[in-house]
C-alpha cells in the first residue's frame, strides 16, 4: 500500500503543470518587457537547436513557449491570474493555451523573439538589404595629424547598376513570384513540436527570380567602381583611430540602405618630434659652451622656428615649456597643448692639442667651484659609506 500511495504520489507531481511565472522564472508583477527577456534567455538555453536529441530541453522549451504565449498576452494573462489554469483550458474563453505550434500564433511569437538570435528572422520577401561596411587604412604626415587635413580617397566598392537600377533584371523585363515561397521569401518546415521558418533556398529569400538577368550586372543589381570620397580628418587625430563616414560603403541591394565606411589612421612618425597627448616633446642639442655661458638658441616647432633663451649654467636634460605650441585637442575644448624642449648638452668626443690644453687649464683654474652638482653628489656618497 505505502508503495502504490507514493508511486501515485510520484505521478501526481509528474503530471502537475507548474505555474507560468515560476516556467519564466519571473515574479506575478513583470512587466511585458521583463517576461519577453526572460522568455528570450530561457529559449536561447533550451532551444531544440541547441540541444539536438534532448527530450528533457524539447519539452522545457515547449513549457517556455507556452508560458510566454500565455503571459505575453494581455488578456490571456489577466484571464490566467483569474482562473489559473483552469482559464488556459476553456474557463476563460481559450484553451491549450490560445496558440497553435502549427499555426500563425506562435509563428509571430517566434520571429519576433528569434530573429535576432539565430539570424534569421521574420524576414519577407523583396525587403532590402544592408550594403556591407568598408575599410580604408590611411597614412598621413605627423603635421597633418596636428592641424587637419583633406583627402581625397579612390575607392574600389559595389555600386547599383545603373542599367536595371538595382533590381538585377534586363530593362523591360521584371523578377518573377517564386513559385516555392510565392513571394515570402520563406518556407516553413517541421521541427519536433514546431513549425519553423528559413530563408527561401529557391529566390534566396527575396521572394521573386530573375529569369533574365540584366547584362551588366549579371543580375546582382550591383556592379564594382571606384568612387572618388572626399574625407575631412580633423585636427588632432593620433595613430589607429577610425573616422566614420556614414553610407559610403557597399550599396544596398533590393532598396537596401549603403554601408558605411571606416577610415582607419595611420600617423607617420617624425624626425624631431614626438607626442605625448596634446604635447609635442623636442630634444634639441647644445654645446657644453653654450650651456655654460647661455644663449640664444632658435628652436624647431611645428609652426617653424622659435627664439629660446637658454641661461647660463644650464643642465642636460633642462625642460623649457613653450605655451600653446603642441596640438589642439580632438574633442572637447580647443586649447593648444604645449611643446617641450629638452636640452641635451653635447661633450666633445675629438679635441686637438690646444683645446685639450685650454681645458685642463680651465679646470685646474677653476677646481670643484666648476662642478657643482657634483660636489653635491660626492659629499653624499662620503656620507654614505664614512
Amino acid at each position: 500500500m505505502r508503495v502504490g500511495v507514493r508511486l501515485f504520489q510520484t505521478r501526481n507531481i509528474i503530471l502537475a503543470k507548474l505555474d507560468y511565472y515560476e516556467i519564466l522564472q519571473v515574479n506575478r508583477n513583470a512587466s511585458g518587457t521583463e517576461i519577453k527577456k526572460a522568455y528570450r534567455r530561457l529559449a536561447i538555453q533550451y532551444h531544440p537547436d541547441k540541444n539536438p536529441g534532448d527530450k528533457e530541453a524539447e519539452s522545457k522549451f515547449k513549457e517556455l513557449s507556452e508560458a510566454y504565449a500565455i503571459l505575453s498576452d494581455s488578456q490571456k494573462r489577466a484571464t490566467y491570474d483569474q482562473f489559473g489554469h483552469a482559464g488556459v483550458n476553456g474557463a476563460g474563453g481559450f484553451s491549450s493555451g490560445g496558440f497553435d505550434f502549427n499555426g500563425g500564433g506562435f509563428e509571430d511569437i517566434f520571429g519576433d523573439i528569434f530573429g535576432d538570435i539565430f539570424g534569421g528572422g521574420s524576414r519577407r520577401g523583396g525587403r532590402g538589404q544592408r550594403g556591407d561596411d568598408l575599410r580604408y587604412n590611411l597614412t598621413i604626415t605627423f603635421e597633418e595629424a596636428a592641424f587637419g587635413t583633406e583627402k581625397n580617397l579612390q575607392l574600389p566598392r559595389k555600386q547599383v547598376c545603373e542599367t536595371c537600377d538595382g533590381s538585377g533584371a534586363r530593362p523591360g523585363t521584371e523578377a518573377q513570384t517564386c513559385s516555392t515561397c510565392r513571394g515570402a521569401g520563406q518556407v516553413r518546415y517541421q521541427q519536433g513540436f514546431f513549425t519553423m521558418t528559413r530563408p527561401c533556398p529557391d529566390c534566396r529569400g527575396q521572394g521573386k527570380i530573375i529569369t533574365d538577368p540584366c547584362p551588366d550586372c549579371h543580375g546582382s543589381g550591383q556592379v564594382k567602381s571606384k568612387r572618388t570620397v572626399n574625407l575631412k580628418v580633423p585636427a588632432g587625430v593620433e595613430d589607429g583611430i577610425r573616422l566614420k563616414l556614414s553610407g559610403e560603403g557597399d550599396a544596398g541591394s533590393q532598396g537596401g540602405p549603403a554601408g558605411d565606411l571606416y577610415v582607419v589612421i595611420s600617423v607617420e612618425e617624425h624626425s624631431i618630434f614626438q607626442r605625448d597627448g596634446q604635447d609635442v616633446i623636442c630634444e634639441v642639442p647644445i654645446s657644453f659652451v653654450q650651456a655654460t655661458l647661455g644663449c640664444d638658441l632658435e628652436v624647431p616647432t611645428l609652426e617653424g622656428k622659435l627664439s629660446l633663451k637658454v641661461p647660463a649654467g644650464t643642465q642636460t636634460g633642462k625642460i623649457f615649456k613653450l605655451s600653446g605650441k603642441g596640438i589642439v585637442a580632438l574633442q572637447g575644448h580647443h586649447r593648444r597643448g604645449d611643446q617641450l624642449v629638452i636640452l641635451k648638452v653635447e661633450v666633445p668626443t675629438k679635441l686637438n692639442a690646444r683645446q685639450r690644453e685650454l681645458l685642463e687649464e680651465f679646470a685646474k683654474e677653476g677646481g670643484e667651484d666648476i662642478h657643482p652638482q657634483g660636489k653635491g653628489f660626492f659629499d653624499k656618497v662620503k656620507e654614505l659609506f664614512d
